[in-house]
């Protein structure tokens, strides 16, 4: 069912509205009988979408509203979330950063609703993995990750001005696989190991030592 423009083929072709047969509906741009351009598709389970298409996909900027209350807002490529976006979970948790392939991936910063900690770093297909930055009310870790928990070496900082150095000892865990709708991370507490006590030092997030200060020259 279609209400609206098309091309000498009788192809779909500029602006219109359609029903499908399993009851979504799509109002927006077509090209050549796909959509492509600018349209809202809405899915009879109540989601929806506002944004770009390309050959009947999803593509470009474009924001998605899930069944669950939960959004994302951000770029896609090939029906896929791919690029630089928002998602906000139905806990009102976030994550603001980079995606690739659905997944969250690269650089990126997820806060947690209820206690407003937020981990600042990188990112493995949807999993927290890398150097980053977990960042409380009055203190942080500043370390390495591996699927989603503190791992190896790192250290607290705190805000009356000291930091603890050591490391965290890893216990396996095993995680389901994702639905199509993201699944808010959960923050874990795994075992750990201090070493020593020490005055703030600075630190780099790729564990690399900062170069010496030069000597001034003399004039």
């Amino acid at each position: 069912e279609y209400d609206g423009e098309r091309n000498s083929e009788g192809e779909r072709h500029g602006r219109g509205k359609a029903r499908l047969p399993n009851g979504d509906t799509y109002d927006g741009e077509y090209e050549n009988g796909l959509r492509s351009g600018q349209g809202t598709y809405r899915f009879k389970n109540g989601a929806f979408y506002i944004g770009g298409y390309l050959q009947n996909k999803k593509h470009g900027h474009g924001t998605f509203f899930y069944p669950d209350g939960s959004k994302y807002e951000g770029y896609w490529v090939n029906d896929l979330r791919h690029g630089y976006g928002k998602y906000t979970y139905p806990n009102g948790d976030t994550y603001t950063g980079e995606w690739f392939n659905h997944n969250r991936h690269g650089q990126g910063t997820y806060i947690y609703n209820d206690t407003r900690s937020k981990y600042v770093g990188a990112w493995v297909d949807g999993k927290q993995e890398g150097h980053a930055e977990l960042i409380h009310l009055n203190h942080r870790f500043q370390g390495k990750f591996l699927n989603g928990n503190p791992v190896g070496r790192g250290k607290y900082v705190f805000d009356i001005g000291c930091e603890q150095h050591g490391e965290y000892i890893q216990a396996v865990q095993d995680k389901a696989e994702e639905e199509e709708e993201e699944e808010p991370s959960l923050p874990v507490v795994p075992k750990w190991k201090a070493s020593e006590t020490t005055k703030l030092t600075l630190w780099t997030p790729h564990g690399e030592n900062p170069p010496s200060p030069k000597e001034p020259s003399q004039v």
